[in-house]
């Protein structure tokens, strides 16, 4: 893969990047199309990273098909799948990490300890390996974008990154690999999650600026419905991902919510179009 992207380079040809798990749904698909249109290689990854997932989580029955996702990628004319082995990855007596500090800290940080430091070091060794120019991550995992955002600029990567909106299924529930695991009894409480993002807007556009009171009705809402168990709903400063009291400039609504026993998240940003 290295040698390939350095030939590519020499020629004067772009690269453009989508690194994933696999297991590709229209949401992946979307940036694999707007990353297409930015270069000459699209390259994808497709590797679930373990270290990015915690001892009591879902690393073994995260779903895996690879003839799927290569029938899929394509069809929407991807150049390279890069699908590298654990081994190839993290070779015997690996002990190198990259952690960004303060951005990840909150939301997922606080309930996923590790997870951001798996993230961060992958996409550090992914985009090592691929030389792109340009990649491409999508806002649903918003707090990933923002750490993967601070990184490039932090250690000078000579990376665009380009961040695309949430893709949404018909019925506006958060496209993502795990929605697999719901029943079809929970599936209506799942979709308690963009309900409650609509009534946070709704609530903004009224007027309301304290962060207090928005929250309050989205944990009431969510809580209305069965199968839930909420991980967190916070509203936080788009950049430093900080929570604040009251609304004054651009500002996220992010939630983890367990439905049964698939952790959900979804995020707003106040002032945008919720594309539900």
């Amino acid at each position: 893969m290295q040698s390939y992207a350095e030939s590519l380079r020499l020629q004067g040809k772009k690269i453009s990047f989508v690194p994933t798990m696999g297991y590709f749904h229209e949401g992946h698909l979307a940036l694999m199309r707007e990353a297409k249109k930015m270069a000459d290689c699209l390259v994808v990854s497709i590797f679930v990273n373990p270290t990015q997932f915690g001892p009591k989580e879902d690393l073994s029955k995260y779903p895996r098909d690879f003839e799927r996702d290569s029938q899929m990628a394509q069809s929407v004319g991807v150049d390279v799948i890069f699908f590298p082995s654990n081994q190839e990855m993290y070779p015997e007596n690996y002990q190198t990490y990259v952690n960004v500090e303060k951005v990840t800290q909150n939301l997922c940080g606080l309930s996923r300890p590790g997870h951001f430091r798996g993230v961060t070091t992958i996409c550090t060794k992914l985009f090592n390996i691929v030389k792109p120019h340009v990649t491409v991550f999508g806002k649903k995992d918003f707090q990933q974008f923002i750490g993967i955002k601070r990184m490039i600029t932090d250690l000078n990567l000579d990376i665009h990154i380009i961040g695309l909106p949430t893709v949404r299924e018909a019925d506006g529930l958060a496209m993502s690999s795990r929605n697999v695991y719901l029943k079809a009894n929970e599936r209506p409480s799942a979709l308690q999650l963009v309900a409650s993002l609509k009534l946070a807007q709704k609530l903004y556009d009224n007027g309301e600026r304290k962060s207090a009171a928005i929250m309050d009705e989205v944990i009431k809402l969510i809580k209305s419905a069965p199968y839930t168990d909420i991980d967190y709903v916070k509203i936080c400063d788009t950049n430093t991902i900080a929570d604040i009291d009251i609304i004054a400039g651009e500002a996220v609504i992010s939630l983890a919510v367990k439905v049964g026993s698939t952790r959900l998240i979804d995020n707003h940003v106040f002032g945008e179009k919720l594309n539900a």
